[in-house]
């Protein structure tokens, strides 16, 4: 078995390691394969990410634990396409280069910094610092250079649609990604007040220490909710629906936007009993942005003006959002937010959602998808 992975490797090699400009002609075998690679890359990089958080909320942190490791081999991954697509000049017109290279670059650079924010700074459990923000843009920025290659060049076959929303799939995780500290950080205060805290002795009185107090309740909601009120809501729903929204149109069909929501809520779903089986934290589920999907997929249903259409989107997203947020509170779990925040969330979410109209054309409405 071995000797024939060598030898498909060496064929491989000898057909297509060859340098080239950006954008040439990529045989459709060939482009499907390195798809189905950047999606295999990103699953892992996704399944360590979830990993991850639970870790950081049970174990003091450590560089070499096992979802790091699965997370670096998704990026190996990412990396040696990003490396390929360059060399050749296969799978990636220009800009998708250019967005896997800038992408990759700042997420490369992002990781000796992130290194040495924990050195100097000790615990670093928030997944809103410096660091962990140029993580989250550079996995962006690749991202969106891996949607346009797919758009671009990926063969019409009936994978094309899935393949194309598994990668908004992965682009609205990365964007919900920091919002997950508050929904981990909920049920950890949770598990304190109930007596059966979720993380270690070791780490609680690591994060105690660090503040200047004892293992209370006090170092527990500092440990665990470090983040103001208002920024899940603000920064959860203007960014996931702005996703969604462009999801919605790259993707051009009726239900897009609820179904890519939908597929991030099941993962998350999905997730919960497995790290609960191998007894990792629990986080509270974002089931209310299934309805954020809707609304964004409502508002490409009329025929209004595009401005107008923006301004009721935001409307309905606000509403939507803050209210299953309410009802999650009432009836489960969520973080705790500040209700008038909504204003600002519907006014940013209009002004972004007008502005992208524009940027587009200003239709607003039922452009098709782009094609190769």
């Amino acid at each position: 078995m071995n000797t024939g992975v060598i030898e498909r490797v060496t064929q491989f090699r000898d057909q297509y390691w060859e340098r080239g400009e950006p954008g040439r002609d990529t045989p459709p075998r060939l482009a499907a394969a390195l798809y189905h690679l950047w999606l295999g890359g990103l699953l892992l990089k996704l399944l360590g990410s979830s990993w991850d958080v639970a870790w950081h909320f049970k174990w003091l942190r450590d560089e070499l634990a096992p979802p790091h490791m699965l997370n670096t081999a998704g990026t190996v991954i990412v990396v040696a396409l990003t490396l390929f697509h360059t060399y050749t000049g296969y799978g990636a017109d220009r800009t998708a280069l250019r967005l896997m290279q800038w992408g990759t670059g700042v997420f490369l650079v992002a990781l000796p910094i992130d290194l040495i924010n924990h050195r100097v700074n000790g615990l670093d459990i928030t997944s809103w610092s410096g660091s962990h923000a140029l993580l989250y843009l550079g996995t962006a920025i690749m991202l969106a250079g891996a949607i346009r290659g797919w758009l671009r060049l990926y063969p019409d076959t009936r994978w094309r649609l899935p393949g194309l929303a598994a990668l908004w799939f992965f682009f609205l995780e990365n964007a919900w990604f920091p919002n997950q500290h508050q929904e981990y950080g909920v049920l950890e205060i949770a598990s304190w007040d109930r007596g059966d805290p979720y993380a270690e002795p070791i780490l609680l009185q690591f994060a105690a220490d660090q503040i200047g107090r004892p293992v209370d309740r006090a170092s527990i909601v500092q440990f665990s909710l470090p983040i103001a009120d208002w920024v899940y809501p603000v920064w959860g729903l203007v960014a996931a629906a702005l996703v969604l929204l462009v999801a919605r149109r790259t993707i051009g069909r009726r239900w897009a936007a609820t179904a890519v929501a939908a597929g991030y809520v099941a993962y998350r779903c999905l997730i919960w009993p497995l790290l609960a089986g191998v007894d990792f934290p629990l986080s509270a589920v974002p089931l209310f942005l299934v309805l954020i999907g809707l609304a964004v997929d409502a508002a490409h249903l009329g025929r209004v003006p595009a401005p107008v259409a923006a301004v009721l989107g935001a409307a309905a997203v606000t509403g939507l959002g803050y209210g299953g947020i309410w009802l999650q509170q009432s009836f489960d779990a969520a973080p705790p937010i500040l209700y008038p925040s909504a204003f600002a969330t519907f006014a940013l979410l209009a002004a972004l959602w007008v502005a992208a109209d524009r940027l587009r054309g200003g239709t607003g409405r039922r452009k098709p998808p782009v094609t190769a």
